[in-house]
């Protein structure tokens, strides 16, 4: 990836990383050069410096003094704690939402769905981890909470590193729960919407492990 005006921002060249690392397209394990990087995104080596010590801090990437900067590889451990976070998160924020949401917030949520219907027929599986976790993170700030916003928009990137390998697994299920989790906030019914988004976390965490199960 490459920007033929060198004007990405430091956040978005800190996106534009997290990015390739989510996807893999940077591999765990392998070492980031600030050269390398300002070359690759076509910047300047400050704005590489500053997104590193970012991604150094969300746990993406880590360093070690004279050696470098190393991207970092999510552990089985880590893996099964943001599930688990997710798990207790989530359906409060789908609660929340079905109670506070606005019509422009599920008319966001409804179009998010659409576009990922759209992308898993059209077999842009590439496109599909950043539209489920901008639904995730609308689901969130239609639950009016600021801190719940927060912490679920910072998770749901690291859910994003987990579930990176498993597309086009649960594609099409994860995507019809999607527009069951839509329809009930719509409908204004908090239980429903909490239950839905339970489930939905509870299939995607088995899928998961299924999937170490049949690695190993």
């Amino acid at each position: 990836m490459t920007s033929a005006t060198g004007r990405l921002s430091p956040q978005q060249l800190c996106r534009a990383v997290r990015d390739d690392i989510i996807r893999r397209t940077l591999p765990p394990g392998q070492r980031l050069t600030e050269e390398a990087l300002a070359e690759r995104y076509g910047v300047s080596r400050v704005p590489v410096r500053e997104a590193l010590r970012t991604l150094e801090a969300e746990g993406f990437v880590w360093s070690r003094p004279y050696v470098g900067v190393f991207v970092a590889e999510l552990t089985e451990s880590e893996a099964a704690d943001l599930l688990e976070i997710r798990a207790l998160l989530e359906p409060l924020c789908a609660r929340r939402a079905a109670e506070r949401r606005t019509p422009e917030q599920v008319g966001r949520l409804k179009e998010l769905v659409r576009l990922g219907l759209d992308a898993l027929a059209d077999e842009r599986f590439a496109e599909l981890a950043r539209l489920n976790s901008r639904f995730h993170e609308v689901l969130a700030e239609a639950s009016g909470s600021a801190v719940l916003l927060q912490q679920i928009t910072q998770l749901s990137q690291k859910i994003a590193w987990v579930y990176a390998v498993e597309l086009p697994r649960r594609g099409r299920d994860s995507w019809a729960e999607h527009e069951k989790i839509c329809a009930a906030v719509e409908a204004g019914d908090p239980e429903l919407a909490g239950r839905i988004v339970a489930e939905h976390i509870s299939r995607a965490a088995s899928a998961y492990r299924l999937r170490g199960a049949a690695e190993s």
